[in-house]
């Protein structure tokens, strides 16, 4: 997938929740009230936070999209995971609401300080509708968050099935309220926090090991090891490291070759490193490559001798 359709998709996906989101804060939110349901207006209060927060990753989305300069020879990418971030705090913040809010009410209906007398059909109407539209987006955002490898795209697709289990537990809880068991919505709104919670730790969790540069993981190493143990020429291979700038990935690879050759021969394994690197792992922009004689430690090469190593990279496509 080339660049500009990568970020055409991810917006368009950011968009399309923003839009959802704007209609089903207004819905949920007026007919809560004028439909006498508690769970129906909080509900839309988490979805009028979801347009607030929308509009943030719309920002960051934007900005990560700006290209490399001086400051940043790796360009903006890295916004993604900080929107993801956004995203995760946002959501476990909704969660800790929805618990808090779910169980004082709860415990106003057992003690009598508070009375339900069920909501109207319209709510129940409404909170079916969202169920309807937020699936739909849910399997939709993730498709292009797997497509693209968009972590603030998977965070809003996370977020939009949080809100399908939201919607389901307002769906209930209005539902057993009109046949006169109004504890089950505030109760089912407690539960489902929970699991709000949980999908906000996960995002803060995966977009944090980007921004911690926690790669290459174990099946990415692998198969940078099997790529550059092919090499003709490639004797020992020493250390692979890998860190992202949003989707890309920048390498840094220490390689063993055979002393005797000349540091041109070198050289020219190296590039073979780099261009097999660049050609096979989706995403890779930058190889730097280092290479020294096999078996032995760099430290360990006598300063006055001639040390036959290479410091270079090789740029690829880098926004």
């Amino acid at each position: 997938m080339s660049i500009e359709r990568r970020t055409r998709r991810s917006i368009l996906a950011v968009d399309a929740g923003l839009a959802a989101n704007f209609v089903l804060a207004a819905l949920k939110t007026g007919f809560g009230v004028v439909g006498h349901s508690p769970a129906l207006l909080a509900d839309g209060i988490n979805s009028t936070s979801d347009v607030a927060y929308g509009i943030v990753v719309r920002i960051f989305m934007r900005l990560s999209n700006k290209p490399a300069d001086d400051r940043h020879p790796y360009g903006h990418s890295q916004m993604e995971s900080i929107a993801a971030v956004v995203v995760g705090a946002f959501v476990i913040t909704t969660a800790v609401a929805i618990f808090w809010n779910s169980i004082s009410t709860v415990y106003d209906l057992w003690t009598g300080n508070e009375v339900s007398h069920g909501a109207t059909l319209a709510a129940l109407y409404v909170a079916l509708f969202t169920v309807l539209l937020k699936s739909c987006l849910a399997v939709w955002t993730f498709r292009i968050g797997r497509q693209t490898r968009n972590l603030a795209v998977v965070a809003y697709a996370r977020d939009h099935r949080n809100d399908v289990f939201s919607a389901l537990a307002v769906t209930l809880g209005i539902y057993f309220g009109r046949v006169e068991f109004p504890w089950v919505d505030p109760m089912a709104g407690a539960l489902v926090s929970l699991v709000i919670l949980h999908t906000g730790i996960e995002i803060l969790r995966d977009a944090s090991s980007d921004l911690m540069d926690s790669v290459p993981g174990g099946d990415l190493s692998r198969r940078m090891t099997q790529l550059i143990g092919a090499v003709p020429g490639v004797e020992q291979i020493e250390q692979i490291r890998a860190h992202r700038f949003g989707v890309y990935l920048i390498a840094n690879v220490t390689i063993g070759v055979e002393g005797a050759q000349s540091v041109a021969e070198g050289d020219k394994i190296a590039t073979r490193v780099e261009r097999t690197l660049l050609d096979n792992i989706e995403f890779m922009r930058w190889v730097h490559v280092h290479f020294h004689p096999s078996g032995s430690n760099e430290a360990d090469l006598e300063l006055d001798g001639p040390i036959r190593s290479s410091k270079r990279g090789r740029l690829s496509s880098f926004p």
